[in-house]
């Protein structure tokens, strides 16, 4: 069976039944099970080191007040983190791909922030949408502007992150292809496209 680049975007599925759940849910058994001990192993020791600094670099800028949202967040991070980096396996599938993933992450954080904010800090929440010091006949123009910006936020971010992922991985299958199909006649060549698809592995991890 011919098999296209982008077949490996399409969720694989088992008698049927899509397998987007499993490869969502796999990070999660890469967490220790709960124990009456804080630390349990050097593993533990890591996760608790790396959800206090995500933690705190999330929730610097912010007061008090704003710290309920550390658990939401901090889960958020982790579970994207995952699963970007366990993507760039070979063989595997990248849940945050699909854009009715990303969207479905995206949209209902962002409505309770505008709501939230709206609710807590109305004057300031609609302050944003009008610059200080905008001459009287632009106001209805910048306000619409910004209040389109507004509400595309959530698709625009989305649609964003499902390309960079989506190209990133393209590029690396077409390259480690290109290092495969010219190893046996341009060994030379192949070298160099060896070195690319090595550089552009590691840009990918940043990414992820």
């Amino acid at each position: 069976m011919n098999l296209s680049f982008f077949d490996q975007f399409s969720s694989p599925s088992l008698l049927g039944i899509p397998l987007i759940l499993v490869a969502t849910l796999l990070p999660a058994l890469l967490l220790p099970s709960p124990n009456n001990r804080w630390i349990t192993g050097r593993l533990s020791v890591l996760q608790l080191w790396l959800i206090n600094l995500i933690t705190k670099q999330l929730m610097m800028p912010l007061d008090k007040k704003g710290h309920k949202w550390a658990l939401i967040l901090t889960s958020l991070m982790l579970f994207l983190l995952l699963n970007n980096l366990l993507g760039l396996l070979p063989y595997t599938f990248t849940p945050t791909t699909q854009l009715s993933m990303n969207l479905a992450l995206a949209f209902p954080l962002w409505l309770a922030t505008l709501l939230t904010g709206l609710r807590n800090q109305p004057s300031m929440s609609l302050g944003h949408l009008l610059p200080e010091g905008t001459p009287t006949p632009l106001i209805p123009a910048l306000i619409l502007i910004e209040t389109t910006s507004l509400l595309i936020r959530p698709l625009a971010l989305g649609v964003r992150l499902t390309a960079n992922l989506t190209a990133g991985h393209l590029l690396i299958q077409l390259i480690s292809t290109a290092t495969t199909v010219l190893f046996s006649t341009m060994p030379a060549i192949s070298f160099l496209t060896l070195i690319i698809l090595f550089l552009l592995t590691i840009l990918e991890v940043a990414v992820a």
